[in-house]
Order: C-alpha cells, then sequence, then structure tokens
C-alpha cells in the first residue's frame, strides 16, 4: 500500500517563520489554560465546559453588539442574520450540558473544595449577555467591583439600549406608537411591561403581510429567548442532578437561586401577545 503524501499535492509541510494552523489560533495559550487544582478526573471536564461556554459567550456578545448597531441603522437583514446566530450559540451551550451531566456527584465531591468560592454566577460575560438582552439588575454589578476593568464594561452595558430597547425603537421609525417614556426610558432600570408595547406586537402579528421586517424581528427575539430559557432550564437540571439541592459554591441558594431566574422573561410582551391574538 503506498503511503499518501500531501506534499505530493501541494500542501504545505514545512512552517518556520510561516502562519501555521496552531500560530493562528493561539492553541499553546488555549491548550495551556487547563489547570486542575486536584487529582481528581472530573475536574478537567468541569474546566474546559466552562471555558468553552466563555468562548461562546465572547461571540454571543460580539453578534449581540453588532446586532443592536445594526437595528439602529434599520439595517434589519444584517441584525437578522446575527440573531440567527446567537440562538445557534445558545444551542451549542445547551449541549455543552449534556456533556458536564456525565459527571456524577461522587465525581464532584472529589474536587468540589478546590473552587473555592468561585460560582458560574460570577460569569461577566454571562452578565453582560443578560444586559445586553435586556435583565437588567444592578445588584449583580458587585461580585466584580473588585475588578475596575469589567465593572466598567458592565456599567457601559447597562447606560446603552438593551436588544429590546432597540426593536422598539425601530417599530417607532416605522411608524409605531411606542410611547417616548419607553423610548426615553432610564436604560439602567429593569424593563416594566407595557400594554402600549404589546398594542404594537398585537398590530405586527395581526397583519404580518404589511409588516413583515418588524414580525420577523420579533421572531428573530423569541427565537433567541425561547433557546435562552432551555439553556437555563438545563442548567438547573445539571446542578441538581450533580450537587442536589446544597447551596452553591458562591453562596447562591443554589438549585433554588436558579429556578427563580427560569421565571424573568426578556421581552414579555412578544409572550404575552400570543394570548391575545
Amino acid at each position: 500500500m503506498t503511503t499518501y503524501d500531501p506534499s505530493s499535492e501541494g500542501a504545505q509541510m514545512s512552517f518556520d517563520g510561516r502562519m501555521s494552523y496552531g500560530d493562528y489560533l493561539q492553541l499553546d495559550a488555549i491548550l495551556d489554560a487547563q489547570c486542575p487544582l486536584s487529582d481528581a478526573q472530573d475536574e478537567m471536564l468541569f474546566i474546559i465546559q466552562h471555558q468553552t461556554s466563555e468562548l461562546w459567550m465572547k461571540l454571543a456578545i460580539s453578534e449581540l453588539s453588532a446586532a443592536r448597531a445594526a437595528m439602529a441603522q434599520d439595517a434589519l437583514q444584517p441584525a437578522f442574520k446575527m440573531l440567527s446566530r446567537v440562538a445557534r450559540i445558545m444551542e451549542q451551550l445547551n449541549s455543552a450540558w449534556d456533556v458536564l451531566r456525565t459527571m456524577t456527584p461522587s465525581d464532584y465531591t472529589r474536587f468540589r473544595e478546590a473552587l473555592g468560592q468561585s460560582s458560574g454566577f460570577q460569569s461577566w460575560q454571562y452578565r453582560l449577555i443578560e444586559y445586553a438582552a435586556g435583565n437588567r439588575n444592578a445588584a449583580m454589578l458587585r461580585p466584580h467591583a473588585h475588578r475596575p476593568d469589567i465593572l466598567a464594561k458592565l456599567e457601559a452595558e447597562l447606560a446603552r439600549p438593551s436588544l429590546y430597547d432597540e426593536a422598539l425603537r425601530v417599530a417607532a421609525r416605522a411608524g409605531f406608537d411606542v410611547p417616548a417614556s419607553i423610548l426615553d426610558r432610564d436604560f439602567t432600570q429593569p424593563w416594566a411591561e407595557s400594554d402600549a408595547v404589546m398594542q404594537v406586537w398585537a398590530t405586527v402579528y395581526r397583519a404580518p403581510e404589511e409588516n413583515w421586517a418588524l414580525y420577523e424581528l420579533a421572531e428573530k427575539l423569541v427565537d433567541f429567548e425561547d433557546y435562552f430559557r432551555r439553556w437555563r432550564f438545563n442548567h438547573v437540571t445539571t446542578v441538581e442532578r450533580v450537587i442536589g439541592l446544597k447551596r452553591g459554591t458562591g453562596g447562591t441558594g443554589g438549585v433554588p437561586y436558579l429556578r427563580r431566574m427560569l421565571e424573568v422573561e426578556l421581552f414579555p410582551e412578544l409572550w404575552r401577545v400570543r394570548t391575545t391574538l
């Protein structure tokens, strides 16, 4: 049998002074970033699952920021593509729980003490996604007070319109009656459900053929929140499967805290409008 040599067809085989795959992706830095603090086999799984999730979240933040910038310019088609990508990113994050669920309670107890007070609710990138989407809880700034650089990113996010705010500005520019109190609201405050906003979406959904761009935008937002809710649900079930009802390493109530997060809605009028149609 003849051994195949890719160089016979022109493949580059020498990378002295040339850009290689590992160089471009900075794989040395990435693959050296796993530093287990115990000899437990499952700690490597735990670290990689969370590190890769943070990488996907970094991409989601980039796409959400770009989508809002496009929406502010009424460039809705590019925004639709970005929002679809964010939903698929959430799907990837959901799949990651399936791998982590192979870790049993016995496996986790072998290295849990090594985590100290670190906890997933301290993820500033996750908080940035929540803030960008519209769940603006200023109390969650406090875990980041020790990092002025991160705190500045989160405070800057709170000061700008959320994804939902930008969607309603698109609707207002399209001629819909969005109250000035909504358009000029204090963005640092949590969203308060609005009957006027409900009427805007009801008009869109009752005549999608006349309001197709806003109809599609609404469905992209619902799609994103659908996947986001699944991520939260899978988080709850994974944690309950691994630690039961014990408190979280960061001092939260653990599963009860996560269950409370399941009740948070990002775009409440888009879910309520379905009942009114």
